[in-house]
C-alpha cells in the first residue's frame, strides 16, 4: 500500500504560485531508423531556458538524454510546453500533451503535481511524473511517478566552498569571525528549501566555526526582482557571502553589485558575476529521463519514486571559479565529494548541529492526517538524519542554532 511518510515537524504541502504565459515546441531528435524505437514525451516547465536556472537545467537534462538514448537506438521527440502556471492551465497543459500523443509526461515544478492527478485517471496507459514532489508515489496508481535527488549534497559541497572563501578572509583580517555572515534567498519555507540551506550551512561550518547565517523568503520559485531585493537587503544587513534556493540568476548579479560573494543554483553563474559567484551545484535531469525514457521503451517498470545523488553522478558543481576562490578549495572539494560518495561524511551528522541547544535525536513519521501509526518511522538514526531515504522529496525541516530566519513565506 502507497502511504506518505513525513515527519513530526514537517509542514506537509505545497503553496502554488502563478506565473503567465505559456507556449510549446515539439522537437524530433532524428529521424528514426528503421529499428529504431521511438518514443514521444511531453515536458512541462514552468519558466523557460532564458531563466538560466531551473528550466535551463531541465532543457539541459532534456538534450543530453536525447543524445544517450540516441546511442541506445531510441528516438524521442520531445513536446515541451514552457511557462505553464500552476493552476488549472497546468491541468489544460497535461490533457494537450496527452491529446499530442505523448507517452510519457513530465511536469518539472513543485506546484503542477495537483493539476497532474486531476488528469492521470483519464489516460491510464500513458506514464506521468512529477519532479520534486512527493504525493504520486503514494497515491495508489501506476501510472504516476515522482522523481528527485539527493541536491542537499551539492549544497553541502558549496557551503564548504563558501566556508572556505570567508575563513579566508577571516584569516587575512578581512572580516571577524563574528562577520562570516551567510544571507541565503530561500524560495518558500518548507522542507525542500529548509534542507537545502541547513545542508549548505552545515558545510560551511565543516570549515569556518564562526559562519552564521540569515535567511529571507521571497515567497516564489521564480521573481527576478524579488531575489535581487531580498539579497540587496542582506548585504545591507552584513552578509558577505549570499546563497539562493531560487531560480534566477539576479542574486549573483546582486551580490557582485555589493562587492560580497555568491553560490548558485541550477546553473554556472560566474559568466554573470565574475567577481562574485564562486559555484553552483545542480541536479543532473539526464540521468533521471535517461532511466526513465529507457525503462519504458524496453517494457520495464518506471521506479515509482527515483532519487540518486553525487555517487550516480545525479548531483554536479558547475566549475570552481578558482580565481575568487580560496586557495585550496579544489582539493578540499574533491576530497568532500569523494566521502559523501562514499559514505563517509553524512550531511545531517547530528554532532555537528543542535536545535534549541539540544541535539537532535528523534524525527518521527506521520501519516498524512498527522497521527502516529503503527508504521511511524524513525529518521535519525546511526548518528545522522537520513534525508530522502523514506521519499525522494526532501523532508528535513528543524530550525537549527546558527540560522536565523528573517521571515516565513509557506
Amino acid at each position: 500500500m502507497k502511504k506518505l511518510l513525513t515527519f513530526v515537524f514537517v509542514a506537509f504541502c505545497a503553496v502554488t504560485v502563478i506565473f503567465a504565459g505559456g507556449s510549446s515546441e515539439t522537437a524530433t531528435a532524428a529521424a528514426p531508423a528503421a529499428d529504431t524505437n521511438t518514443v514521444k514525451v511531453g515536458l512541462l516547465c514552468i519558466g523557460d531556458e532564458n531563466d538560466q536556472g531551473y528550466t535551463y537545467n531541465f532543457i539541459r537534462g532534456r538534450d543530453e538524454a536525447t543524445e544517450l538514448l540516441k546511442a541506445d537506438g531510441i528516438n524521442v521527440e520531445w513536446v515541451t510546453k514552457y511557462n505553464v502556471r500552476e493552476d488549472s492551465s497546468c491541468v489544460d497543459a497535461n490533457i494537450e500533451a496527452a491529446e499530442e500523443g505523448c507517452q510519457i509526461i513530465i511536469n518539472n515544478s513543485y506546484g503542477f503535481e495537483p493539476y497532474m492527478l486531476e488528469v492521470v485517471d483519464e489516460y491510464p496507459d500513458i506514464e506521468f511524473i512529477s519532479c520534486t514532489n512527493c504525493a504520486s508515489v503514494f497515491d495508489g496508481r501506476d501510472n504516476t511517478h515522482n522523481a528527485f535527488a539527493d541536491i542537499y549534497e551539492g549544497r553541502y559541497v558549496a557551503g564548504v566552498v563558501a566556508g572556505l572563501k570567508l575563513q579566508q578572509m577571516i584569516d587575512e583580517g578581512t572580516i571577524t569571525p563574528e562577520q562570516a555572515i551567510i544571507g541565503y534567498v530561500g524560495a518558500y519555507s518548507f522542507a525542500e528549501v529548509i534542507s537545502g540551506f541547513t545542508s549548505y550551512y552545515l558545510g560551511a561550518k565543516s570549515v569556518c566555526p564562526s559562519v552564521t547565517m540569515l535567511v529571507s523568503f521571497v515567497g516564489s520559485w521564480s521573481d527576478a526582482t524579488a531575489e535581487s531585493d531580498a539579497a540587496l537587503a542582506l548585504a545591507d544587513r552584513g552578509c558577505v557571502m549570499i546563497s539562493q534556493h531560487s531560480d534566477n540568476t539576479t542574486p549573483a548579479t546582486a551580490a557582485q553589485s555589493k562587492g560580497v560573494f555568491h553560490t548558485g543554483y541550477n546553473n554556472d553563474m560566474t559568466g554573470i558575476a565574475p567577481q562574485a559567484s564562486l559555484i553552483s551545484t545542480r541536479i543532473d535531469w539526464g540521468i533521471y529521463f535517461y532511466e526513465a525514457i529507457k525503462a519504458y521503451v524496453e517494457g520495464n517498470e518506471i521506479p515509482q519514486d527515483w532519487c540518486k545523488g553525487m555517487a550516480e553522478g545525479a548531483v554536479v558543481m558547475t566549475e570552481l571559479n578558482e580565481a575568487i576562490a580560496a586557495p585550496g578549495t579544489k582539493e578540499k572539494m574533491d576530497e568532500v565529494i569523494a566521502a559523501i560518495s562514499d559514505g563517509s561524511i553524512e550531511v545531517f551528522d547530528t554532532s555537528t548541529f543542535t536545535v534549541g541547544g539540544e541535539p537532535l535525536t528523534h524525527a518521527f513519521a506521520l501519516d498524512l492526517d498527522g497521527d502516529f501509526t503503527a508504521e511511524t518511522e524513525e529518521a535519525v538514526y546511526d548518528g545522522a538524519f537520513h534525508e530522502s531515504e523514506f521519499q525522494s522529496a526532501p523532508y528535513f525541516t528543524a530550525q537549527i542554532d546558527g540560522i536565523t530566519w528573517l521571515n516565513s513565506a509557506y
